[in-house]
């Protein structure tokens, strides 16, 4: 299938993480195969971290060797730690996401490790994927708060685009820019876009998105604009970081699938279908907030998906 864009789900890593009741495996996958049918080439489905810190993820060699088997679909997880990298890597993921935080403050809180200290984990971690014989799984960075911090609160760009260049540097094959927050405004995305990419080029090719301000989709557009074509997204916008303060949950991969076929480009997925994930979803979570205008108005009379 033709796309212009990639709609990266992170609903059952991100999304869940925040959630506490524990959705049971069989619950997960079936969620999986439905944003499969939904036809989202990319999902995010696991976090290889310590089950003991995060229970809902206990599961993730299960949830990642299940999602290989579903056709065309590009696998993503993400790791702390080199332990986490050779853990997703024996489970057969196809992208493997290291986060680093370029506030100081974030990254003591959500890491447990100095930003500097943070790097040198990045580092060894894909030195070991990189080292693999034969096909590798690709290798992204996630610069977290890379748009401001809600506990240290601004963060300098130049900082950010040193951490970019540094991990370009290191052999990731991407590098991906997180509103963590949720603060960032269209003029700051398109400012911080243009800087990393004038070091690193397309390398820098996503953006993670929160919408705490109700700025998220605007970010997008102005990033659209900018050429970035990956977009990480949650169906109902679950999700958040704990360790952010008042930050809400990603944007709404229903509402960006309609911004997006909106604007002349086509995602590849059926927002039909995503309903469908969607009351998958709900049924699991019949406690937790779902978000989304789409969801909540339906299909305008007379739209119609990007030709």
């Amino acid at each position: 299938m033709t796309r212009d864009v990639t709609v990266s789900e992170v609903g059952p890593r991100d999304g869940l993480q925040m959630v506490r009741h524990v959705v049971p495996t069989a619950t997960k996958l079936r969620w999986i195969a439905a944003l499969h049918a939904a036809g989202l080439p990319e999902i995010e489905v696991a976090s290889f971290v310590p089950p003991n810190l995060v229970p809902q993820m206990a599961d993730a060699a299960e949830v990642t060797r299940f999602a290989t088997t579903l056709p065309g679909l590009h696998v993503a997880v993400l790791a702390p730690n080199l332990r986490g990298a050779e853990a997703a890597v024996a489970a057969g993921a196809h992208k493997i996401t290291l986060t680093l935080s370029a506030s100081e403050a974030h990254s003591r809180a959500n890491l447990r490790r100095s930003r500097a200290e943070q790097m040198q984990v990045a580092k060894d971690a894909a030195a070991y994927v990189l080292s693999l014989p034969g096909k590798r799984p690709s290798l992204e960075a996630g610069i977290s708060t890379a748009f401001g911090c809600s506990i240290q609160g601004e963060v300098p760009e130049a900082d950010v685009v040193q951490m970019a260049v540094a991990l370009a540097e290191a052999g990731f094959d991407s590098i991906g820019l997180s509103d963590t927050s949720g603060y960032a405004n269209p003029q700051q995305v398109r400012r911080l876009l243009r800087a990393v990419r004038t070091e690193i080029g397309a390398r820098c090719d996503s953006l993670h998105l929160h919408d705490t301000m109700g700025l998220g989709l605007a970010n997008v557009t102005v990033s659209v604009e900018e050429g970035i074509r990956i977009f990480d997204s949650a169906l109902a916008g679950l999700g958040g970081c704990p360790f952010a303060p008042g930050a809400s949950g990603n944007i709404v991969t229903e509402d960006l699938v309609f911004l997006l076929e909106s604007l002349g480009l086509r995602t590849g997925v059926s927002l039909e279908a995503l309903m469908e994930a969607r009351r998958i979803l709900a049924e699991a979570l019949p406690d937790e907030p779902l978000h989304g205008a789409f969801a909540r108005a339906g299909r305008p009379t007379g739209w119609k998906e990007a030709a």
